[in-house]
């Protein structure tokens, strides 16, 4: 059995012909039968046993598995470098791969440069939240995005290619850094109908801000978090009435990127999981909610086909959401079965347009 590899470029070439609508179907099936799987056991389809951790010299190495019985089983291997890791290590970002499982034969079928997949996924879900819990005549015109790595550079893409009516986007970052700047000089070059500003949090101590925060935030249609921050990037006071929230950054009950009053303004918050947001998102849990202050992504959804090609909402679910509160928020911590879906979607389209390296007889059983 022959075994198919893509690199970092051939992921790039496959992951750039995907549409917003293909991203954001993909992970409606995800959803769906995650928050199906959970509340009956009789369709449990799902399979993601804990994570295993490696220390390495200046990395921690996850491994974790998952499976959807409808697509197949692969596990992601991800090196996140420690605290003490050199910054030229750390500069380098989140090295990742995932093997990609025949289910039938239990074989390899494919290994993938996985480096920008998660930030891609994440970013997928992130769209399909926003477009159930915006109304469906919303017209975005301000984007803010707080971070400036792999996840900040994939939302504001794929909401950019989604939303052509925003017209400005602040990226607001702990530091001017180099990353920075490379990330706001593509984005305009990809976006030039797009007003483009950059600043620094007025915590960052570099003694200049290039943008005023109680005016960008208060400005902002949509707001994204992607940052490890442990203490509020904002107050919830500079943040407007129908106001969407990405949250995406905290995974750990210390991390918080916004304070326990805006959560509390949203009523319901949106999450990824409420398992794991009830043991992971710092900021849902210093605001003391429970299990029934979360609504699951999939649980606002239905899918007619199989496919998630023709996904809908779920109206008197969603309409619950947004009367909850005076914002919406989507809160996510991330979900291994995600990366499944990515992966065996990558591989399909690769093996359909013949992209990527073949080693013949890998096996020769």
């Amino acid at each position: 059995m022959s075994l198919l590899v893509l690199s970092a470029s051939d992921v790039e070439a496959i992951t750039s012909r995907f549409s917003p609508d293909d991203l954001t179907s993909l992970m409606a099936q995800v959803f769906y039968r995650l928050s199906r799987s959970t509340v009956d056991s009789t369709h449990s389809e799902i399979q993601q046993p804990q994570r295993i951790g490696l220390s390495l010299t200046n990395h921690i190495a996850l491994f974790m598995p998952s499976s959807i019985a409808s697509m197949g089983a692969a596990v992601k291997v991800v090196s996140v470098p420690t605290p003490a890791a050199p910054l030229a290590v750390k500069d380098r970002g989140l090295p990742a791969s995932t093997v990609v499982l025949d289910g039938t034969s239990g074989t390899v079928r494919a290994v993938v440069n996985a480096r920008h997949l998660t930030a891609l996924r994440n970013a997928a879900g992130s769209l399909l939240a926003t477009r159930l819990l915006l109304p469906p005549t919303a017209s975005p015109r301000s984007l803010l995005a707080f971070g400036a790595g792999a996840q900040i550079a994939a939302h504001i893409a794929l909401f950019l290619r989604y939303y052509p009516s925003i017209r400005s986007c602040a990226v607001v970052n702990r530091s001017r850094n180099a990353r920075l700047t490379r990330l706001v000089t593509k984005l305009a070059a990809g976006y030039p109908e797009v007003t483009f500003t950059v600043g620094v949090l007025p915590s960052s101590g570099e003694g200049h801000e290039d943008v005023d925060l109680e005016t960008v935030v208060h400005n902002a249609d949509i707001i994204i978090t992607a940052t490890s921050a442990t203490t509020p990037l904002f107050p919830s006071k500079y943040v407007k009435p129908g106001t969407h929230l990405c949250l995406i950054g905290s995974y750990k009950p210390e991390m918080h990127e916004v304070d326990t009053d805006l959560v509390k303004r949203a009523g319901k918050v949106v999450v990824d999981s409420r398992d794991a947001c009830l043991h992971e998102a710092g900021e849902l849990l210093s605001a003391g909610l429970g299990r029934s202050n979360l609504m699951e992504l999939g649980q606002l959804l239905h899918l007619p086909d199989s496919d998630g090609a023709g996904w809908v909402a779920e109206n008197e679910r969603v309409n619950m959401v947004r009367a909850a509160g005076d914002v919406t928020i989507f809160k996510s911590v991330g979900v291994g079965i995600q990366d499944v879906a990515m992966a065996f979607a990558v591989v399909s389209r690769a093996e359909r347009d013949g992209i990527g390296s073949r080693i013949d007889d890998f096996d020769n059983e």
